[in-house]
């Protein structure tokens, strides 16, 4: 008998809200999870570990075993540093390395203690209470924060105009965003975007309409973005989520 995939998001309350929309549960299925990029980085548990889900530049197929369940916690774009500390965010783009390669023994404790939690939405309150607590001495980039708010819109500022804004040059902003977010704000832009597409294209829209809506030049520009994201032509788009 077939096994269907699960998953579900529930939103963070208080303070963090600022730089994580989401706790969230995924129970695998007999097919392969294919996740897109969405400009985030995730602290999750799976298979026993503590792992970083750095952000993704291409879209990937993770095969889990059916039934296997992940647990996580979605940080926005800018906001890695309250997981990552002073690792750039560029450095676990595209890789999903053990939590203990950047937090070391405190990686191991938090380990310990959400090991023997059966109840997946507990494991995910343990790990928003850690990252909660690093935030004291991480804080998010609020440059780089406020630069991903304003790329997340059908026709965003212009980066020179953001680096002026911000009192640097476009290159010093470039270095800036990528240090936090994993990638430039181009390629960010162009992620939001078909997140903000794909999410809309779920009832069946008019393709010409919802291109001009968002910002592409026309209904082929958006078709080419999004079989680029998501490896699929936009009818057959299924947006997951980070494994």
């Amino acid at each position: 008998m077939a096994t269907g995939s699960s998953y579900e998001e529930r939103a963070v309350r208080g303070d963090m809200g600022a730089w994580s929309p989401c706790v969230w549960t995924r129970r695998a299925g007999d097919e392969a999870a294919r996740i897109v990029p969405d400009g985030c980085v995730d602290l999750i548990w799976m298979r026993g570990r503590l792992e970083i889900a750095g952000p993704d530049s291409a879209h990937r197929e993770v095969a889990l075993g059916p039934g296997e369940p992940i647990t996580g916690v979605r940080l926005r774009p800018g906001a890695a540093r309250v997981l990552l500390g002073e690792t750039p965010a560029s450095e676990v783009r595209d890789a999903q390395p053990a939590l203990t390669e950047v937090w070391g023994t405190a990686a191991s404790r938090l380990e310990d203690r959400v090991g023997g939690e059966p109840d997946p939405w507990r494991v995910a309150g343990h790990l928003a209470q850690a990252l909660h607590a690093r935030a004291a001495r991480f804080a998010p980039d609020p440059v780089a924060v406020a630069v991903a708010e304003a790329l997340d819109r059908p026709r965003p500022p212009a980066i020179g105009d953001m680096a002026w804004e911000f009192g640097y040059s476009e290159r010093q902003l470039r270095r800036r965003v990528i240090a936090a977010v994993g990638y430039g704000p181009k390629t960010l832009e162009q992620i939001l975007r078909f997140r903000r597409t794909a999410a809309l294209a779920e009832d069946g829209p008019d393709w010409a309409r919802l291109a001009a809506e968002q910002g592409y030049a026309d209904q082929a520009h958006l078709s080419r973005q999004m079989r680029r994201w998501s490896g699929r032509p936009p009818r057959e788009l299924v947006v997951g989520a980070p494994a």
